[in-house]
């Protein structure tokens, strides 16, 4: 039982994508979109829960 480990190729399979950065640049900057939108929305609710509870 005097044999070498197997062998585990250490490349892809398959060649990387070109538009891999370009695409995660576009999630990251959808979602800073969404979270500007949601704080956004939240500061719009608590103005009308304020001005409601005063008025």
């Amino acid at each position: 039982m005097n044999r070498p480990p197997p062998y585990f190729p250490q490349n892809q399979l398959s060649p990387p994508d070109e538009n891999r950065y370009r695409k995660f640049k576009f999630v990251v900057g959808g979602l800073i979109a969404l979270l500007i939108l949601i704080l956004i929305g939240f500061g719009v609710g608590v103005f009308y829960l304020v001005r409601w509870l005063i008025g």
